[in-house]
């Protein structure tokens, strides 16, 4: 069993940043991606950002290409989410969440571990 647990969320204001963690444990951990994705207050979990576990592919949402970097530490079995000019837009849950298998990253139902969230909070 894998266990993903997030960490870094907080409260910060627009325009700052926060760098959110994800450390994973459990069985030897090797999955084929990491992703992270949010949830605001009445709307669905949407995709944020997803990376390979191997190889530097990146995929980023649309709402956050350019602000937004994830990367990892394989030696670590740690994500990272590195945000850079938050706005109210980006207040969120933040989860982090590992596929063990091709697919579209942007689909949350091929992640199989879930991380318990950890909260984004921008004001203006």
């Amino acid at each position: 069993q894998v266990q993903l647990v997030e960490s870094g969320g907080g409260l910060v204001q627009a325009g700052g940043s926060l760098r959110l963690s994800c450390a994973a444990s459990g069985r030897t951990f090797n999955p084929y991606a990491m992703g992270w994705f949010r949830q605001a207050p009445g709307k669905a979990r949407e995709f944020v950002a997803a990376i390979r576990w191997s190889g530097a592919s990146t995929v980023y949402a649309d709402s956050v290409k350019g602000r937004f970097t994830i990367s990892r530490d394989n030696a670590k079995n740690t994500v990272y989410l590195q945000m850079n000019s938050l706005n109210s837009e980006d207040t969120a849950v933040y989860y982090c969440a590992a596929r063990d298998y091709s697919g579209s990253y942007y689909n949350q139902y091929g992640y199989g571990y879930w991380g318990q969230g950890t909260q984004v909070t921008v004001s203006s």
